[in-house]
């Protein structure tokens, strides 16, 4: 998957984008190239043909008696032959002809490549014409034209002459071999251009990904170079701007939320005192109430109700603020947990309400005292805000002790599901008054975590809702939250 990611990057792109691009570059440049040394050689070629072979006609015909017979003829295409062959490598055919007489330089030569296109607008012009033709696979520049009298009057004598091209031709296939394999080092100067230009680029978009993963794994120290004052460096400037900005406002925040847990814990310690001598005037009272006139009765009973919430609001809210703070630690203790799950239900008489199905023989290292408060909490909710029969179910595998306490009431709301366990969360809001703090459930989770489980909250299908507690075998980490 990495060498398919690899290949499918940016640097690939980029190396393949070049090389194509000077592929397709020195191609055209090639062709055009080709093209124009090919007329350029050939044109030069032509001119040259044409001119030699003009002025050699030129030079026989002074000597020529007119009309003049098939030997005249004869010897008069071979002295032209001759005084071209003198000047051009390769020889040269040259055809006579005096109207119905033709002679040829060579007999055993094939006259066909003056073809009667070519003879027929030499006779209709009466000047030099070319043409180019292929014998044989061979290239040949054929010309002809009509030898003039001294006072520029057209003779009734065409001469003709055949020159190969063939050498031309094999300059310009050089040519062309030549600048194709050039191809090869271009392109690959190509594409180390291309690698050496895709790491000048991507180098900073590799630190500016690997400091956003940083980033975002909680590192808000990380930052990137800036180098050079191009578009890159613009974005690696406003990368650590931004870092700055970001670590600035989390530090901030650290810095709020740590000054209001602190506020918590103090308030909370500082209202132990006080509620603890309300509690003692409260519990007097409480028990004074039967002797009291009746509304007076209902005002200290009234008291009492409220001073005990409040004191256990405060004591969660310390407990709370003890995990914020992570000072709550674990006091493992080898516990046979049917055990201490009964002693849980007998400690606050609920012995008698609750259906009980426990495993015998599960022990685990557990810190009681946190145990007692989950399942404490569990059941209390269970049968506050359930339906009986309330069931408490101890179980256990080769990999997790689980806990599960359900009861057969109208179940949790779907839309609370997400936020059960959340800090005074409520799934009746129209209760704005309850007999808990609201903190009960999260206090539960936290004190699973603390042991390297949790509790997830569910509805049973056939109605009520069901917590369940799952903790991993083996020991806990001495952890502190």
């Amino acid at each position: 998957m990495s060498c398919l990611r690899r290949a499918r990057g940016l640097r690939t792109r980029l190396v393949v984008t070049f090389a194509l691009v000077a592929l397709i570059s020195a191609v055209t440049a090639t062709t055009l190239a080709y093209r124009e040394a090919r007329n350029a050689v050939l044109q030069r070629a032509q001119d040259a043909i044409q001119t030699d072979f003009r002025n050699r006609v030129g030079e026989v015909s002074a000597d020529l008696n007119t009309p003049p017979d098939r030997t005249t003829l004869t010897r008069f295409a071979e002295d032209v032959s001759r005084r071209i062959s003198a000047t051009r490598s390769g020889g040269a055919l040259v055809v006579a002809r005096y109207r119905d007489l033709e002679a040829v330089s060579d007999t055993l030569a094939d006259r066909t490549r003056i073809t009667p296109e070519l003879r027929s607008r030499v006779r209709s012009q009466g000047r030099m014409s070319f043409q180019r033709v292929e014998w044989r696979g061979d290239p040949f520049l054929v010309v002809g034209t009509t030898v003039a009298f001294d006072d520029g009057r057209p003779s009734e004598l065409d001469v003709f002459t055949v020159a190969s091209l063939r050498q031309e031709e094999e300059d310009i296939a050089g040519l062309l071999e030549t600048v194709r394999a050039g191809l090869v080092p271009v392109v690959l100067l190509a594409a180390v251009l291309a690698l050496l230009a895709a790491r000048t680029v991507l180098r900073p978009v590799r630190d500016l990904g690997r400091a956003t993963r940083q980033l975002a794994a909680g590192d808000l120290s990380t930052r990137v170079p800036v180098k050079g004052r191009d578009e890159l460096a613009e974005l690696a400037e406003s990368f650590n701007h931004t870092a700055d900005s970001l670590q600035a406002s989390v530090a901030e925040l650290r810095t709020q939320e740590e000054r209001a847990r602190r506020f918590v814990a103090d308030v909370s310690h500082e209202l132990r005192t006080p509620l603890a001598a309300m509690t003692m005037m409260a519990t007097v009272l409480d028990e004074d109430a039967d002797h009291m006139p009746p509304d007076s009765a209902t005002a200290a009973r009234a008291v009492s109700a409220e001073t005990a919430q409040l004191t256990r609001l405060v004591q969660d809210l310390i407990e709370i603020s003890r995990f914020d703070a992570k000072a709550a630690r674990l006091n493992l203790t080898e516990t046979d947990l049917g055990e201490a799950l009964r002693a849980t239900l007998a400690r606050r008489g609920w012995t008698d309400g609750i259906r009980t199905d426990l495993a015998e023989g599960v022990r685990a290292p557990v810190d009681r005292r946190r145990i007692d408060v989950v399942v404490a909490n569990l059941v209390g909710n269970a049968l506050r805000h359930g339906a009986p029969p309330v069931d408490l179910v101890l179980r256990a595998t080769e990999d997790e002790i689980v806990v599960e306490v359900s009861d057969r009431g109208p179940g949790i709301p779907p839309e609370s599901l997400p936020r059960v366990f959340d800090r005074f969360h409520k799934s009746d809001t129209a209760r704005t008054r309850s007999e808990g703090s609201g903190l009960g459930t999260a206090i539960a989770q936290e004190n699973a975590r603390l042991h390297d489980g949790f509790i997830e909250a569910a509805n049973r299908p056939d109605g009520g809702a069901v917590f369940t507690l799952r903790l991993p075998r083996g020991p806990a980490k001495e952890a502190t939250r």
